[in-house]
């Protein structure tokens, strides 16, 4: 990874399509498909990784990726489907290889989320080698 300085930061939208709703994320669930169809907090949580991930790009050496390891946000307020939602993501704090991140969120109306996000810089092969070492020891495939 590149050198990377806390006040770095990345902003995107996303316009919210309706199978990033609420009953989109588990339809099987009789409770979870009969809620609102309004951007669900799984998804939002992504989209914050998203931008994050995007922001870290630039700074990361072939094959390094980053991984999301925690989160902490709210999700303050509804966004129905048709709605563009603005990510603003700045880089907080960095030590080695892991990241923390200042995330929100916000649809034109409302701030719907903020909080932070961590992330650790990782070489994708080491990675993939461990989660298939972990697999092929559960024995799935």
């Amino acid at each position: 990874m590149k050198p990377l300085s806390p006040g770095v930061k990345h902003s995107f939208s996303y316009l919210v399509p309706e199978n990033k709703t609420v009953p989109y994320t588990y339809p099987e669930s009789p409770i979870i498909s009969g809620m609102p169809k309004v951007f669900a907090t799984g998804f939002m949580i992504v989209l914050m990784e998203w931008a994050c991930a995007e922001l870290i790009a630039p700074y990361l050496e072939p094959g390094e990726g980053s991984l999301g390891t925690h989160v902490d946000v709210s999700h303050a307020a509804a966004t129905p489907p048709g709605m563009t939602v603005q990510v603003d993501a700045e880089i907080a704090a960095v030590s080695g290889r892991k990241l923390t991140f200042k995330v929100r969120a916000h649809d034109g109306v409302d701030m719907i989320g903020e909080g932070t996000h961590e992330r650790v810089v990782v070489a994708w092969d080491k990675f993939n080698s461990r989660v298939a070492q972990k697999a092929a020891a559960a024995g799935v495939a």
